[in-house]
């Protein structure tokens, strides 16, 4: 992670290969945005746009730039672009940057270090599958983790209407409703609501061939959908760094059981593909 953020710092003033950052980070860039999410307390792409803005209030105060210039410089389209990203930051509008005794906003880069609380037992096995079928509900998502994270509990309400026409097809292993996230690469992934089935597909679902893979599945207990982002939070930067393990080209899984979803008890489990670390 702290290879990743080198690149990132030095390419504030430039463009800016979130793919390559991520595979200096040996993950996928869906996982490398939602790792720097859980662990620096802020989106990927808030980060960066408050350090662009930080060095760019730097260089006005110092009389190092024009505003057109630093637009270009710092990735915008336009003046228009940039100075509203600027008064996002900082109140003002770039112009006022340069006068004396104003008062702007300094974003420190960040810095990773390791610090497992590990005041929760986390309950967890893993096992190694051979793909497996599913069928279900898709849609297509942009490789972002805050967008995904607002656009997925919206995918669920749109598709409890067909439910009863999802849950009969459940003929294989596992069992249970199923969340599965695509995210191995490429600008957008897939996500499923579905069923493990060798059964026909029916109009308007889709299947999908999840591979081979060595699983760490995590016992999830309390209500939905708070509990599993928890979970899922807690898996990446509590127990991955010292696992031994990484994540492995495979999707994410969540695995809903039968229960009332509400209660403080309810079970479910969160899988997370993974492969022994090669250094």
């Amino acid at each position: 992670m702290n290879d990743a953020l080198d690149y990132l710092e030095a390419n504030l003033d430039g463009e800016v290969d979130l793919e390559h950052a991520a595979r200096l980070a040996a993950c996928s860039l869906f996982h490398f945005q939602r790792m720097f999410t859980y662990i620096a307390g802020v989106p990927l792409g808030e980060y960066l746009r408050r350090r662009r803005m930080t060095q760019a209030a730097f260089a006005l105060s110092s009389g190092n730039g024009k505003v057109i210039d630093l637009a270009l410089r710092y990735g915008y389209d336009s003046p228009t672009a940039f100075n509203r990203a600027f008064q996002n930051v900082h109140g003002m509008p770039p112009s006022r940057a340069k006068d004396s005794g104003v008062k702007l906003t300094a974003y420190p880069r960040i810095s990773f270090t390791l610090s497992v609380k590990g005041e929760t037992s986390m309950n967890y096995r893993i096992e190694t599958m051979e793909p497996f079928r599913v069928v279900g509900m898709k849609v297509t998502l942009p490789m972002n983790v805050e967008q995904s994270f607002a656009e997925v509990p919206e995918f669920w309400q749109k598709s409890v209407s067909r439910m009863p026409e999802l849950l009969p097809l459940m003929n294989g292993n596992p069992q249970g409703l199923l969340g599965v996230s695509t995210c191995m690469g490429g600008n957008t992934f897939d996500y499923y609501i579905a069923v493990a089935s060798g059964a026909d597909i029916p109009q308007g679902m889709a299947e999908y061939i999840v591979p081979s893979c060595i699983w760490a599945k995590f016992d999830c207990v309390g209500s939905v959908p708070d509990a599993i982002q928890t979970l899922q939070k807690r898996i990446v930067t509590e127990w991955l760094p010292t696992s031994g393990y990484e994540y492995a080209n495979a999707p994410d899984i969540e695995v809903y059981l039968e229960g009332d979803q509400n209660s403080p008890d309810y079970c479910c489990e969160a899988w997370l593909p993974i492969v022994k670390k090669t250094q």
